[in-house]
């Protein structure tokens, strides 16, 4: 019979939700563990190596299978397994029935021998066919062999040495021998340390236990470092330790020796000193053994005894022809004294194998998880938690301790484990590590529980999970015959589910018969009335078209679907050494793919989904976060982390597209969407799955290709929205929070435009426009109530229209056929086309429908547009239509400095004087003040008096403005802003206010009055409203030459002092934000003029009623322009009743005036007299020189 692990096993175990780090593959199963066909034998040790499967039975049999590979063609199907023979182990009968059959096999590739242990007998055997050698030594009576040393690698290629070999630890009753094996096994060094059942070794420093308690031993130093209790009830021992709190127990089982006789080694060991003590945490070093003599250069055979052969009735000597004499009679020796002394051990089995029954014995587990520690479980029960704890090279606890629920059968380190020394040299290298323990949970289910050993208990992601053991595998046995063990050599695990998962396969959208098109959109109709749309002959017509187009490019997808899925095998592969039996079947316990281990979680089967909506949303949520806080380590951890991602994301929102389902939140929508795009799903995709948007994808040439998970889930979908009620699935599909996730999604999708990794870019590109476009328009439909969110989705529209869509032509229909022509006109700006962007618009203008209302400030878009071409006869004719409709608006074509296209502006007067003549005073308005054309200003003064002086007739609340104005700025006290300043920080936002002060800048232009404005006729039309247009009158007053009036005005009036200075210096022009200062130096007074309106200015301060502003005002006058005051006037003007102090600084420059123009005056005389004396002398000189004359 030749067991091998069928494709329908396979099938059956990846069918149940697989969400833990592991799980069971089948190795081999139905193995005739029996010959005879005995029911209570089970399988009780497991190894392999190099595609050799050795099995330990409790019928004292080894079943060894030799691997038949698979096809290399067809990598899905898994190995078979041929028995190449069933050995039957010698060893010593014990004096009981009872016999526990092949307890260990220790494989030594490194010598090519094998060690078994059986009923306490070790034999050796060749490997890798399981040949007897070294005769037939054996070691008896051997609870345990093994304790190699974990740092080395027990493959490692020893050829080139001239004698390879491997230490071990054989554990005997009383000792454990250190013996080297390699073509004859030869004992080393004998070690004081009695019933040992377990040891695992690091180097020199080896972790072992007996019944009751751990120990470290140093091998080579002999040295030993007690430990700690295996079971807390056994108060035997009195080792002070960090570990424990009180005495343990001791514990009388001696369950590793019942039903079997011992023979004991009687072979002298040379004694040594006593080893030098060390202090630890735990005490200190104890001398725990003896060396045996090296002089003798001895094989391990002299110190064994001659096995006596119960089938043959003789005793069969053992291979000791070359021992020394002395050797030979130290063996006989050993003979005589072997059948007393093996019927006294016998005795002492029987008494301990009946106090076993009785105590609570709890085997001793010992693993190495890292090169300088070790993990040992210690509890109180069989049925009780078990703790683990990780001790050092020197018995120190280094980490926090572990928690079994139950206490283990047995346990197996896997996994380097993440942040642990030594580093790894790859990122390969480094894993997870996991602690793996058998063990019975509620009395009657065995499976093995997993949790990870270098993280801290608390940590979050430290969570224990649970591999059940198949049902049927447990059914009529006992715990002891579940096993779990990790072996030497790896194998290799093949999940065709990851490779149908992962494979490429093609994805056609449009081949759904419910679904067709019109002129704008996909929609979904009943598929027994797919024709209610659409002719007959139409439809068959298409029917043949796309049947002819398949079968055209059906060997090519054929071809690339076998080149993907063969390419995809490679991921399917996994290696592991951990193995698991229970009955007569073998798994491996492999690393479940992160594919497998998440993708239960994210599975999506529409519409049979029975989890609730909520938790199950929540655990997508839960498994995004964890993906997105992952790094892949190598190229399958990439690929499964990216379709992890996009499986999710997917589920999550075909999930939110159920119209049964609950309303999603706004927050795990966008975590969803996030993933999509981390995951880099092809956007079509999901634009397939609604009915909508499923005409707007664009297959191209080459075809939509995803992962093969992907693609069930959307098949599945699609398939199973077709059963829903139609009506229901469009309102969800088309409700505000699926149309906002679609617009954000496609959105973040545009923005990668560009992007080198981005495959098919092209027609991914025209999808993502089209598809955007339509959730916008709709979206947009549906917010039209609320004009927030309306905007913002318009503003959206506009912006992915003005940055050009790769879609246009689509794009013009669907923007046309919705009746949405601004966003139209918009892209057709977007590919710089203006003619038709100007008859767009006008064609809204002049009343067509624009659904949206965005051209509301047409007029002002069309202007700015004209603004940005060069085409003359463009701007020329929509330039004069604009200003036909907005004269204001329009002429500023034809003004505007930073226009591309200059116009004369007596052309343009002419045209529109024309054909807008509306439109010349606004004209006319930018050409004074803007280029300064004041042969315009008189015209431009009559028509802001006309705006000014109707409201004033027609509103008393504008006289009231005014009226307001002027006491509020009297009450102002100084220093203040000037008039004209204050009503220009304090302006109305009406026409006849800012006509007002532009009225006031042509006014006070300080320019020659006679030839730039009739300021008389002004005057005529201002003087009616003389209480109201105060500045107007001072400005009018000062153009007339009436000084006195205009300063009484100001002072009193407005009580505008600032002004009224400036009017003194500038002589009554200009005091209003003058048009031009070119003329300013031509038109200043005299001084003689600006000395007369001072002294008019001072005499008006001094009759304002209020005496401390009086005073203040005339002093800070005298002091500050004191140089335009004449000395005898001022004095002769200020009251008496004035004190010198207020006009003493006046007082003190006019003083110092005088005074420096008298020494002056005094200069000047004298330096014209001498110049007189000078020319006098001159004159003598000539007169001497030309001589004198006589006259008559």
């Amino acid at each position: 019979m030749n067991p091998r692990s069928t494709d329908k096993t396979r099938v059956t175990e990846s069918l149940d939700l697989e969400t833990g780090p592991y799980v069971l593959r089948t190795l081999i199963a139905n193995l005739p563990l029996s010959v005879e066909g005995e029911d209570d034998i089970h399988i009780t040790c497991v190894e392999f190596l190099e595609k050799n499967l050795y099995i330990g039975t409790s019928a004292s049999n080894v079943l060894h299978y030799v691997q038949i590979p698979p096809d290399q063609a067809d990598l899905t199907c898994s190995p078979s397994y041929i028995l190449a023979s069933r050995i039957l182990p010698t060893f010593h009968k014990p004096q009981t029935n009872d016999r526990p059959g092949v307890q260990q096999i220790l494989l030594l590739p490194n010598v090519s021998k094998a060690c078994v242990l059986c009923n306490w007998t070790v034999t050796f055997y060749s490997l890798p066919e399981l040949s007897p050698v070294f005769g037939n030594t054996q070691i008896r009576p051997c609870n345990w062999i093994g304790g190699i040393d974990l740092n080395l690698d027990p493959k490692k290629d020893l050829r080139d040495s001239k004698s390879p070999s491997v230490t071990v630890l054989v554990s005997l009753n009383k000792k454990i021998r250190v013996i080297k094996i390699s073509e004859t096994p030869r004992s080393l060094k004998t070690i004081d340390f009695s019933r040992s059942i377990i040891s695992v070794r690091r180097d020199s420093y080896a972790c072992v236990a007996d019944e009751q308690s751990y120990a470290l031993l140093d091998v080579d130093r002999l040295m030993k470092i007690p430990l700690f209790a295996i079971s807390s009830s056994n108060d035997s021992q009195s080792v002070n330790t960090t570990f424990l709190t009180e005495e343990i127990p001791a514990s009388n089982d001696g369950r590793m020796q019942k039903g079997i006789s011992f023979i004991q080694d009687t072979t002298q060991s040379l004694s040594i000193t006593q080893a030098q003590s060390r202090g630890t945490s735990f005490g200190t070093f104890m001398g725990i053994g003896s060396f045996t003599s090296s002089s003798n250069n001895t094989s391990l055979v002299n110190n064994f005894q001659e096995t006596k052969e119960e089938n043959l009735g003789q005793s069969t000597p053992t291979a000791i022809a070359d021992l020394p004499q002395s050797c030979q009679a130290q063996s006989n020796n050993s003979t005589k004294l072997s059948q007393p002394y093996s019927s006294e051990i016998a005795e002492q089995n029987l008494s301990l194998q009946e106090s076993s029954k009785s105590s609570n014995f709890l085997k001793p587990h010992i693993v190495s998880p890292t090169p300088q520690e070790f993990l040992l479980v210690t509890g109180t029960g069989q049925l009780d938690p078990g703790v683990g704890i990780f001790v050092n090279l020197e018995g120190d606890p280094t980490r926090s301790t572990l928690e079994f629920d139950k206490y283990p059968h047995e346990i197996v380190v896997d996994g380097q484990g993440l942040g642990i020394d030594p580093t790894p040299r790859t990122v390969d290298e480094e894993n997870e590590g996991y602690i793996l323990a058998s063990m019975t949970r509620n009395n009657s289910s065995y499976g093995i529980e997993v949790q990870r050993w270098d993280l801290d208990p608390g940590d979050s992601k430290n969570i224990k999970y649970w591999l059940d053991i198949p049902y049927e595998s447990q059914e009529g046995n006992s715990s002891a015959s579940t096993g779990l063990r990790s072996m030497l050599d790896t194998g290799e695990v093949h999940f065709g589910e990851v490779v149908d998962k992962l494979s490429l396969k093609r994805f056609r959208p449009l081949n759904y018969s419910f679904t067709t098109t019109d002129n704008s959109e996909s929609r979904l109709i009943n598929v027994n009335n797919s024709g209610r749309n659409e002719s007959p002959k139409k439809m068959c017509v298409e029917r043949l078209q796309s049947k002819i187009y398949i079968n055209c490019t059906r060997n090519l997808d054929d071809q690339r679907f076998e080149e993907e899925h063969q390419f995809s095998q490679k991921y399917g592969l996994a290696r592991s050494r951990i193995v698991a039996w229970s009955g007569n079947n073998i798994w491996w316990v492999v690393r479940n793919p992160l594919i497998l281990q998440f993708d239960s979680v994210s599975g999506y089967s529409y519409p049979n989904n029975k989890i609730n909506n909520s938790i199950y949303r929540e655990q997508l949520v839960t498994l995004i976060n964890e993906i997105r806080g992952r790094l892949a380590r190598n190229e399958i951890e990439y690929l499964s982390l990216g379709y992890l991602l996009q499986r999710a994301g997917l589920s999550f929102f075909l999930n939110s597209l159920d119209p049964d389902g609950d309303l999603t939140p706004e927050l795990e929508r966008r975590i969803t969407e996030e993933a999509l795009l981390e995951g880099g799903l092809d956007p079509r995709v999901v634009l397939s799955t609604i009915p909508y948007l499923r005409n707007e994808v664009d297959e191209g040439k080459c075809g939509i290709w995803i992962h093969g998970g992907i693609k069930d889930i959307v098949d599945n979908f699609i398939i199973g929205s077709a059963s829903k009620i139609a009506e229901e699935m469009e309102i969800t599909m088309m409700s505000e929070q699926i149309l906002r996730s679609l617009k954000r999604y496609l959105t973040a999708w545009r923005q990668k435009k560009g992007f080198g990794s981005i495959a098919y870019e092209n027609e991914l590109s025209k999808s993502v426009d089209a598809g955007l476009l339509v959730v916008l328009l709709r979206l947009d439909r549906l917010t039209s109530i609320n004009l927030e969110e309306s905007k913002s989705v318009r503003s959206e529209l506009c912006d992915i229209i003005d940055q050009g869509v790769d879609c246009f032509d689509r794009a013009v229909t669907l923007l046309d056929a919705e009746n949405r022509l601004y966003l139209l006109s918009r892209l057709y700006q977007s590919h710089r086309m203006s003619g038709k962007v100007l008859e767009t618009w006008r064609r809204i203008l002049e009343g067509e429908a624009d659904i949206g209302g965005d051209f509301v400030e047409g007029e002002q878009k069309v202007y700015d547009y004209l603004l940005t071409i060069r085409n003359i006869s463009l701007i020329q004719e929509y330039g004069v239509w604009l200003a036909a409709r907005n004269p204001k608006l329009g002429v500023q074509i034809f003004a505007e400095d930073h226009n591309h296209v200059k116009f004369d502006p007596e052309k343009v007067l002419k045209i529109l004087r024309q054909e807008a003549t509306g439109a010349v005073k606004e004209y006319l308005e930018y050409l004074v003040f803007h280029k300064n054309q004041v042969e315009y200003i008189n015209e431009l003064i009559n028509y802001y008096l006309d705006i000014v002086t109707r409201k004033l007739d027609e509103s008393i609340e504008a006289k009231l403005i005014l009226e307001q104005s002027y006491e509020s700025y009297r009450a102002l006290r100084p220093p203040k802003p000037t008039y004209h300043q204050f009503i220009t920080e304090n302006s109305i936002d009406e026409e006849w206010w800012r006509s007002r002060l532009r009225l006031l800048h042509l006014l006070g232009s300080g320019q020659d009055s006679t030839s730039k404005y009739d300021f008389k006729a002004a005057l005529a039309r201002i003087e009616p409203y003389s209480q109201e247009l105060i500045p107007e009158l001072i400005v009018l007053d000062g153009r007339h030459a009436n000084h006195e009036k205009a300063l009484r005005l100001l002072i009193h009036g407005l009580g505008d002092y600032d002004t009224a200075v400036n009017y003194c210096l500038l002589g009554g022009s200009g005091i209003y934000h003058p048009v031009s200062g070119n003329n300013m130096q031509d038109n200043s007074p005299t001084r003689d003029q600006k000395e007369r309106l001072f002294s008019t200015l001072l005499s008006e301060i001094l009759r304002i009623q209020d005496v401390s502003s009086c005073i203040e005002l005339a002093s800070n006058l005298l002091e500050d322009f004191g140089g335009w005051f004449d000395v005898e006037y001022v004095l002769n003007l200020i009251p008496e009743t004035w004190s010198v102090d207020l006009i003493s600084r006046f007082l003190t420059r006019a003083i110092g005036k005088i005074v420096r123009e008298r020494n002056e005056t005094m200069i000047v005389k004298a330096l014209s007299g001498e110049e007189n004396l000078k020319v006098f002398t001159e004159l003598i000189d000539k007169i001497n020189e030309s001589g004198y004359s006589i006259e008559t």
